[in-house]
C-alpha cells in the first residue's frame, strides 16, 4: 500500500495563485496589524486560515445548484435537504441556518438563561454565544486532550468523572445542556469515542440534562471511530453516524465543513416544544423555518454533500492527507500535536518557541512569521484566541494549550501543495530562536478579540 493515496477525484476546474513577495507582505502585515484576519485572501498562497467554507463542491453539488428552487416557503429542496438530515441524525425537527453559530445563537437563546454549558471544549463562537446569553462555559475534555504529546487515540473524549460530579451537584436548574465537540477542533481535532459518546449519554440521561453534539465535523469523527475503536473496523461509516446520534437530544452543525459546501447549517432536535420556540425566532432573525437564510440551491447542495461526505474513499483521502503533512512534520522534529487530528496538523507553539512567554502570543508569533516567510496563513488557537478573565478576580486566564492550527481547505490542495507548507515550517522551525513575541495595541478585551485585534511585535 502507498504511503499517501491519490485524490480521489479529478479536478475540473482551477483557481490561480500568486506567491507575493516578501516585501509585499511585510506591508500586508504592518497594515493589518499582525492579524491573519485582516490579510486579503488574494495576497495568501497557500490558505490554511479554517476548514470552514473554503472546500470545493463537486459536480454532483454544483449539479444540484441548477436545480435550486427559490420559493419562499416549502421549496423541494428542503424537502430533500430536511429528509437527509433526518436520515442521516434520527432527530425529529430539523431547522436550517446559514451557518452553524446561527444555530448556537438559536439554541443558547432558548436554553441557557444564565446556565452553565459543559463542552469537552468550546470553540470561540460556541464559547462566545453561551457568554452572550448569560452562560457559563465550562470544558471537561480529558487530561490526555490537555496533552499535546499523549498518543491517546480519543483526546477529545469528556472527562466522564467530573461530568457526573458536576450534574450531580448542579442538576438542571444549574446546567441547559451538555455538548460534545465532534472532533474536538480547540483541542486538535482530536475525535470523540462511541464508548464515550454513549457513557456521556447514560449520565445526562440520569439527570434529565439534554446532550447536544457539535456536529460539524461528525463523518470524520465517525471515521476515527471505525479505524480506532475495537469492534467498528468492518462497520459502514454511516451506520456508524447513526449510531453516535442515536445517543443525542440534538446538534448544531456548520454544514461548511463535513457538509462539504460554502455555507449553510442546521439545529437539530426532539423536543418538539423547544423546536417551535426556536422556530419562531429563527423566523425574526433569519427567514422562514424551511428555507432559515439560505436559497434553495444551498439547501440542495448541503444535501447532496451529506452523501457524499459518507464516502470510504473520501474520509480515507481526507483522514490521509492530514497525517500526511503531519508526518512531513513529524520526521523533521517539529513540535506537533499528536496524534493527527482530522482537519488540520496543529504546531505546538510552547516547544516550537520557547523562549516567547505565553502573553506574547507564541502561536500568534509563528502564524504571522509563516506568513511573513512563505505566504501561508494559519490561525493561532490558544491565549490570544481563547481570552477570557475569571469573573471574581478579573485575573486573565491563559488557554491550557498553545497552539497554531494549519486547517486544510476540502478537496482543495493536492500533495504538492502539503510539501510547500511542510517545508516552510520546517525552515521556520530552523530558525525558531529569530522569532519575537507580540503585544496588543487595540480590541484587546473584546471577546473574539482574535478577529479583530491589532498587535505589534515587542
Amino acid at each position: 500500500m502507498p504511503r499517501h493515496l491519490p485524490e480521489p477525484f479529478r479536478i475540473k476546474s482551477v483557481e490561480p495563485i500568486r506567491l507575493t513577495t516578501a516585501a509585499e507582505r511585510q506591508a500586508i502585515m504592518e497594515a493589518g496589524g499582525n492579524n491573519m484576519f485582516n490579510v486579503p485572501a488574494d495576497k495568501v498562497y497557500i490558505d490554511l486560515l479554517t476548514d470552514s467554507g473554503t472546500g470545493a463542491m463537486s459536480d454532483n453539488q454544483w449539479a444540484g445548484l441548477q436545480i435550486g428552487d427559490e420559493s419562499y416557503a416549502g421549496c423541494r429542496n428542503w424537502f430533500h435537504f430536511e429528509k437527509t438530515v433526518r436520515d442521516l441524525t434520527g432527530l425529529k425537527h430539523i431547522i436550517p441556518t446559514h451557518q452553524g453559530r446561527v444555530a448556537e445563537n438559536l439554541l443558547f437563546g432558548a436554553v441557557v438563561h444564565d446556565k452553565i454549558v459543559i463542552n469537552n471544549n468550546h470553540f470561540d463562537t460556541t464559547r462566545a454565544n453561551v457568554l452572550a446569553h448569560g452562560g457559563e462555559p465550562l470544558d471537561m475534555v480529558i487530561d490526555e486532550g490537555r496533552d499535546p504529546s499523549s498518543l491517546y487515540p480519543f483526546k477529545g473524549n469528556i472527562n466522564l468523572a467530573r461530568l457526573q460530579k458536576a450534574l450531580s451537584e448542579k442538576g438542571p436548574d444549574k446546567i441547559a445542556l451538555v455538548m460534545l465537540t465532534l472532533t474536538n477542533n480547540s483541542g486538535g481535532g482530536q475525535p470523540v469515542s462511541m464508548e464515550n459518546i454513549r457513557s456521556a449519554h447514560k449520565i445526562t440521561a440520569q439527570y434529565g440534562i439534554p446532550l447536544f453534539f457539535d456536529a460539524c465535523r461528525f463523518a470524520e469523527n465517525a471515521y476515527f471511530i471505525k479505524l480506532r475503536e475495537p469492534g467498528y473496523a468492518d462497520q459502514p461509516v454511516r451506520d456508524i453516524v447513526r449510531e453516535m446520534f442515536s445517543y443525542a437530544d440534538g446538534c448544531t452543525m456548520s454544514a461548511k465543513k463535513d457538509g462539504l459546501v460554502n455555507i449553510g447549517g442546521f439545529l437539530a432536535l426532539n423536543d418538539s416544544a423547544l423546536a417551535e420556540r426556536v422556530k419562531v425566532e429563527l423566523i425574526r432573525k433569519e427567514g422562514f423555518f424551511t428555507y432559515g437564510g439560505l436559497a434553495g440551491r444551498d439547501l440542495e447542495a448541503i444535501a447532496r454533500g451529506l452523501h457524499e461526505v459518507l464516502n470510504d474513499d473520501y474520509l480515507a483521502y481526507r483522514i490521509g492527507q492530514v497525517k500526511f503533512l503531519g508526518d512531513l512534520l513529524f520526521e523533521n522534529d517539529v513540535p506537533l500535536l499528536l496524534p493527527p487530528g482530522g482537519h488540520a496538523i496543529y504546531l505546538d507553539a510552547t516547544r516550537f518557541a520557547p523562549h516567547i512567554p505565553v502573553d506574547q502570543f507564541p502561536g500568534q508569533s509563528i502564524a504571522v512569521n509563516l506568513y511573513l516567510q512563505s505566504g501561508i496563513r494559519s490561525t493561532e488557537i490558544g491565549s490570544f484566541m481563547f481570552y477570557q478573565r475569571d469573573k471574581e478576580t478579573g485575573r486573565l486566564l491563559k488557554s491550557s494549550m498553545e497552539l497554531v492550527r494549519l486547517a486544510i481547505p476540502r478537496r482543495v490542495y493536492t500533495e504538492s501543495h502539503l510539501r510547500y507548507v511542510a517545508e516552510s515550517v520546517i525552515e521556520l522551525y530552523q530558525k525558531r530562536d529569530e522569532l519575537r513575541g507580540l503585544r496588543i495595541v487595540a480590541n484587546g478585551e473584546s471577546p473574539l478579540r482574535h478577529f479583530i485585534a491589532r498587535l505589534e511585535f515587542v
